[in-house]
């Protein structure tokens, strides 16, 4: 909230406005962590099992992909590990660049405490291990300790972590961006072989040809995939690793958000395809919804599942596998390249990550995000010691001696055992001690329903009750309007619908006078026409078009006018911003499903079905609906009413 009372666009996008790509990101993340323990532990039994060697023998198994005179010779290891990692890397990038363009990073407000935290996280991590290898070929493997597994991690914050995490799991992903970002370029320049820089000049032709198409508006997916194909052979040629192809791939792949336009079109095509089902008019229609969402979404949505499932399980059942007999174990144990592991992603994450977010708060660079205590915080950081991806990674290309890739594996797998056992006894004390049971914004509606101030629609004293906090220049607000009053229709004498303001007066300049409108309009009964005729007008809401409005409603323009002015509509609209900031609306259009905020895609059907499941079936009946300006209009016991900020 601003001194004024308004809510700012960018202070309306934590929760609420989360993009959905974002929850589906993190939800995939966590679902993902126990395929990726299980295969672990696969490799780990397989590689000490009687038939250890079969384990050795099918990943140094070599495959050939010859196309002319070009030949690719790995072995299945390296085609995991070079080739389908990629991809895992690719998604890593798309995320982070929408996250850049919009998403979290948006506010660089934002970015300063996850920024010095994760510089620290890398750091602290990197100087504990070197104090410990500071020469020899050991020291090779201080990489190792600098990155973070997300998906093991978002996981293990998942199962062990304050309930409702959401505002917490943004937070460390946050972090996490850069700690990739550290991470792939580690890999990229310092386990880099010798360079060919006619392969690293292709590798610049096809960043070009990213940012070329990205201004030209491209949105099909061939040419993309096209050109990162390309990329990463170039890539893979060159010297460099292959995931570097991938994260800078992912970066340069344009991100948006859906445009009004878009959206009408693809409508639009889609109401022919209805109408005239044809194949002609249904592949019209199919190109007209892919243009809608970026590429880079499309494609976060197409391959996440694939790397979260199979992609870094499979990596992990690759690479995970170490024999333990022989004396390998009481070797590492005795290790200090093993110790270095493990103190610097277990106490150095802890430390450095802590350290660094102290440090910027205290200096106030930036602020936590709302709701997440720093005992949290601290639980997130011993968590971010699960560095498995990266750190095998890493030791793969900084170590040839098999006894030393086999002592830092060992160190890595103790690590993460040691690290989710700190990060849960962190998160309990954090909880039992300090009250930080969740890290979310609220989710309760602050200010309960009241026919007697709220606009509504339905029945009055119905039990079924949906609450929209909407901005009348908001286009996903105008978009639903319709959707809504259908679903009022349907939920008949058990629904009623509330509607409140947030205007969102970053981004939409107008938004503020036009609640203010519809709040002068309502003292002449009329809110719902003229919410209709604002929302049926969202490019036109200067003063001179809402006093035509209300005109062509016939209202009395000259109150009209005096009422625009009057300080207690701006303050009756400025009193329900408050409300939506106290209930953890950020953004619109945010709902509440009676009294609890509604999260993820909020089309008819799911409202109706969170409805339902809140408050039961009700018995849908059809016919008119009341709304308060018709209660208004009849209700001469309080005249004052009318007049109510």
């Amino acid at each position: 909230m601003s001194e004024d009372g308004t809510t700012t666009a960018r202070t309306a996008e934590p929760e609420a406005r989360t993009p959905r790509q974002l929850t589906r990101y993190l939800s995939t993340e966590a679902g993902s962590a126990g395929i990726l323990l299980a295969t672990t532990l696969v490799a780990l039994i397989w590689a000490n099992s009687p038939w250890g060697a079969s384990y050795g023998g099918l990943w140094h198994t070599e495959g050939t992909v010859a196309l002319g005179p070009l030949e690719l010779k790995m072995s299945l290891q390296h085609w995991v590990n070079d080739g389908l990692m990629v991809l895992f890397f690719l998604v890593l990038g798309l995320e982070v660049r929408r996250e850049l363009s919009m998403g979290e990073l948006t506010d660089r407000r934002r970015i300063a405490v996850p920024l010095v935290a994760a510089g620290m996280g890398i750091l602290v991590p990197a100087l504990i291990f070197l104090a410990l290898n500071p020469s020899g070929e050991a020291a090779r493997g201080w990489g190792a300790v600098i990155g973070t597994d997300t998906a093991f991690m978002l996981g293990a914050v998942a199962l062990a972590g304050p309930r409702c995490p959401a505002q917490l799991r943004i937070f460390l992903l946050t972090l996490t961006v850069f700690d990739d970002i550290a991470a792939v370029s580690v890999i990229g320049i310092a386990y880099a072989e010798k360079i060919d820089f006619i392969a690293v000049a292709v590798m610049i032709a096809c960043l070009a040809a990213f940012v070329l198409m990205g201004r030209a508006g491209v949105w099909r997916t061939w040419p993309y995939g096209v050109t990162v194909f390309v990329l990463w052979l170039a890539t893979l040629l060159s010297g460099l690793h292959p995931s570097v192809a991938g994260m800078l791939a992912g970066l340069m792949i344009p991100a948006h958000e859906p445009t009004r336009s878009d959206v009408d079109d693809a409508t639009s095509l889609f109401r022919a395809f209805r109408q005239s089902p044809l194949p002609d008019s249904g592949q019209q229609a199919q190109r007209g919804l892919q243009r809608v969402v970026s590429v880079n979404e499309r494609w976060q949505v197409a391959l996440h599942p694939w790397t979260s499932y199979f992609i870094v399980p499979l990596f992990a059942l690759a690479n995970a596998g170490v024999a333990l007999g022989g004396g390998v174990l009481t070797a590492a144990l005795t290790s200090t390249l093993t110790w270095g592991v493990v103190l610097g992603l277990v106490i150095g994450k802890f430390l450095g990550i802590g350290l660094g977010t102290f440090a910027a708060t205290k200096f106030k660079l930036g602020d936590l995000p709302e709701g997440v205590g720093f005992g949290q915080v601290l639980g997130g950081a011993a968590m971010s010691g699960i560095g498995f991806t990266m750190s095998l990674l890493i030791i793969g290309l900084a170590f040839d001696d098999p006894r030393l890739q086999a002592e830092a594996t060992v160190g890595v797998l103790l690590a993460a055992v040691l690290a989710a056992i700190v990060g849960f006894s962190t998160f309990q004390i954090a909880a039992r001690v300090f009250g930080q049971t969740e890290a979310s914004l609220p989710y309760i509606l602050s200010e309960p329903v009241d026919v007697g101030r709220d606009h509504f629609r339905g029945n009055p004293d119905a039990e079924l009750t949906l609450v929209e906090y909407g901005d009348f220049e908001c286009p996903f607000c105008g978009d639903a309007t319709g959707m809504l009053e259908d679903l009022t229709e349907r939920l008949g004498v058990r629904g009623r619908y509330i509607f409140r303001h947030l205007p969102l007066t970053d981004v939409h300049p107008h938004a503020f006078d036009a609640a203010v409108a519809a709040e002068a309009a309502s003292r002449q009964g009329a809110f719902w026409p003229m919410h209709n005729k604002l929302f049926g007008h969202q490019d036109h809401l200067e003063r001179e078009d809402l006093l035509r409005y209300a005109d062509e409603l016939g209202l009395d323009v000259g109150r009209f006018t005096a009422d625009l002015d009057d300080p207690a509509l701006a303050d009756r609209v400025r009193a329900d911003m408050a409300s939506a900031h106290d209930s953890g609306a950020r953004g619109t259009p945010t709902f509440f499903v009676g009294e609890r905020r509604h999260q993820g895609p909020y089309d008819a059907g799911r409202l109706e079905n969170e409805l339902v499941a809140r408050f039961g079936r009700p018995e849908y009946r059809t016919g008119e609906i009341t709304t308060d300006d018709q209660l208004w209009a009849t209700d001469e016991s309080d005249p004052e009413r009318l007049n109510e900020p």
